[in-house]
């Protein structure tokens, strides 16, 4: 890719777009409390499929899409990514509407952090002793919170352990599966369940949809959208700017959310809390120096070549 693609303007315009998004989602959410939880995310993958196929028919994507489907090792894989993605979903939205978007954001600000854990197990990558300290940081920032705020953070975990996987997954089948008939094609396989989650509600409770007011329908039809248009900027960004620069840009979504849960929400931020965070940023801030640090390095050795 040529460095003036990698650093065009719209690249970074799309990045800050799709982290801005996601991180507005619990906002999104809680908008929709009058819907329960499960019959959000079974809603959500149900429309999402339906926005897919109507991208994937004006853009003229019906052709690369259905090899997704024909290729029975990327489908294995889209299937199993779409598994994770359903538990972040569900684990998410539950966040969002019960009061633990704090607990949400911990999740996304330590992704990188079980990232790289995954690229040591899976890859056999060796870390460098910076990354192995920001490790460290984060392991005792999890020991403080689950002390001093008496409650272990399974939220945030699950939340990155499903996120990693999800990105593991999605790596493995690389440029092979563009973002739109991907998503698309995880989302066809998630519909069965979604579908039998509605059909169950339906009979057991009855769908809150059908009671809730205009403004709610309205933001649960559009979930679809919430949810394929961020991918498909951050996707656009990747091709644009480097992968340095998108990896600086995701703090900005848990970011947003920390500061959601903490000043618009009212969620507690006791000292406990401000000390297992303190940790997992101070543990950021170690892996961001490494990564323009090699960075640096590996522009220098091209020069040299």
């Amino acid at each position: 890719m040529a460095p003036a693609q990698r650093t065009a303007p719209s690249g970074l315009a799309f990045g800050v777009s799709a982290y801005l998004l996601w991180g507005i989602l619990p906002l999104y959410f809680v908008a929709l409390g009058a819907i329960g939880p499960f019959e959000i995310v079974a809603g959500r993958v149900v429309l999402t499929l339906i926005f897919c196929a109507v991208a994937v028919t004006v853009l003229r994507q019906w052709g690369p899409t259905a090899a997704l489907l024909r290729d029975r090792g990327v489908l294995l894989r889209l299937a199993a990514a779409a598994a994770v993605i359903y538990v972040n979903w569900q684990v998410f939205v539950v966040a969002s509407t019960t009061g633990h978007i704090i607990d949400a954001s911990l999740g996304y600000f330590i992704n990188p952090v079980v990232t790289i854990l995954l690229a040591v197990l899976f890859m056999h990558e060796r870390l460098t002793p910076v990354q192995w300290a920001a490790v460290a940081l984060t392991v005792v920032a999890f020991a403080i919170i689950a002390i001093g705020y008496g409650i272990f953070p399974w939220t945030g975990l699950i939340l990155a352990l499903s996120f990693g996987f999800y990105g593991y997954l999605k790596s493995s089948v690389g440029d092979r599966v563009p973002a739109l008939g991907g998503l698309f094609v995880e989302s066809l396989v998630l519909t069965p369940l979604a579908i039998a989650i509605l059909s169950l509600l339906g009979i057991v409770t009855g769908l809150s949809v059908a009671d809730a007011d205009p403004v709610t329908v309205i933001l649960f039809a559009g979930s679809g959208a919430v949810t394929a248009v961020p991918l498909l900027c951050f996707a656009a960004a990747a091709r644009r700017i480097p992968l340095s620069v998108l990896g600086f840009l995701q703090y900005l979504a848990p970011s947003l959310m920390f500061l959601q849960g903490w000043l618009l929400l009212g969620e507690a931020v006791p000292p406990a809390r401000w000390a297992g965070f303190g940790l997992v940023w101070l543990a950021l801030v170690c892996l961001s120096f490494d990564t323009v640090r090699r960075a640096r390095r590996e522009r220098r050795l091209r020069r040299l070549e």
